[in-house]
């Protein structure tokens, strides 16, 4: 038994509640706290996709969603990067409080445009997540940073690789060294730095994602894989071309959310597994290759028509999809 299931039980015991649960419901704490620990991943919810209130989130993740982990974007209207240390100590607090851990901090490092090269299509006219920082604040984007994760006590942050341009190869050199100065740093406080593949960014897809991390052997830059971002591209399957490329030691976090392509090029959100993405065999992949990090919902999708709602069923799709793949979280 599991210390943590142990301790539970005892304190039922203590309170004198043990001898009036049934035996179906201690079974069932039991199964939960077998089930959280036999789970390979570190299950997650990106908690500014449930609402921005971030008790809110925590309470629905830790007690709803049944999870230990939780991914950190924004919270009360700011982003991560924006809070204040009031804001920070609160943050803690209700982390504590529900007993969730922080995977990364979901920072928006590196999007923005690449300075000296053509604008980019993608470079927005509003600012993603209440982030908007120019090239100029990178560097002291990525300080602030590494201070959030030893604040919510993490070794990982996510960052991209600038707007992606329509022609990168003039670029894609320099850019690779500035991820790579970045994974330098990072280094100096024994933090990983992840590389998610977005498609308005320059690494959008699998075969892109493999050629970046080749270029840049550091050990402790790694990938945020996300099949979804990838599956907007036409005629991508990222499941399991793309992954197939990938070296299996350099995926250090794993986004979850789904798509599908209309005739026409664009594409739509849905909830896990009402779109092209092979979640199942994806998660059988990733347990088969050793993977034990994060596997972290980023709904994305609107249609059950609030943030909340929307979250909820896309949970769901990605414990059925768990479920079918024969693992149990």
């Amino acid at each position: 038994m599991s210390a943590s299931r142990r301790d539970f039980l005892m304190g039922l015991a203590a309170a004198g509640l043990g001898g009036r649960l049934s035996t179906m419901a201690l079974a069932s704490v039991s199964s939960f706290f077998d089930a959280s620990a036999s789970c390979p991943f570190r299950l997650a919810v990106i908690n500014d996709e449930l609402t921005e209130d971030f008790e809110r989130a925590c309470q629905i993740a830790s007690q709803d969603f049944g999870l230990q982990w939780i991914e950190l974007r924004g919270m009360w209207g700011k982003n991560i990067t924006d809070l204040d240390g009031k804001q920070i100590d609160e943050a803690r607090r209700l982390l504590d409080k529900y007993k969730l851990r922080v995977t990364d901090i979901a920072s928006p490092l590196f999007k923005t445009d690449w300075p000296g090269a053509p604008l980019s299509k993608q470079s927005p006219k509003h600012d993603q997540f209440h982030a908007a920082f120019d090239f100029k604040q990178q560097d002291a984007l990525l300080a602030h940073c590494i201070e959030l994760t030893k604040a919510f006590s993490t070794d990982r942050l996510r960052c991209f690789d600038f707007w992606r341009l329509d022609d990168q190869k003039p670029y894609r050199d320099a850019i690779n060294n500035k991820l790579r100065e970045a994974a330098e740093v990072c280094a100096k406080s024994n933090v990983i730095l992840l590389l998610e593949n977005e498609m308005a960014c320059n690494t959008a897809t699998g075969e892109e994602a493999a050629t970046v991390l080749a270029a840049i052997p550091n050990k402790n830059f790694m990938l945020n894989w996300d099949p979804g971002n990838a599956g907007t591209f036409p005629e991508n399957t990222p499941y399991p071309d793309g992954y197939n490329l990938l070296p299996e030691d350099r995926i250090g976090h794993c986004h979850c959310k789904d798509v599908t392509r209309k005739p026409d090029g664009k594409f739509e959100w849905q909830p896990v597994g009402g779109g092209i993405i092979d979640w199942v065999g994806q998660f059988r992949a990733l347990q088969r290759d050793g993977y034990h990090y994060a596997v972290s919902l980023e709904t994305h999708w609107r249609g059950a028509g609030t943030p909340e709602a929307s979250t909820r069923l896309s949970m769901q799709g990605l414990k059925d999809a768990l479920k079918k793949a024969g693992i149990t979280c």
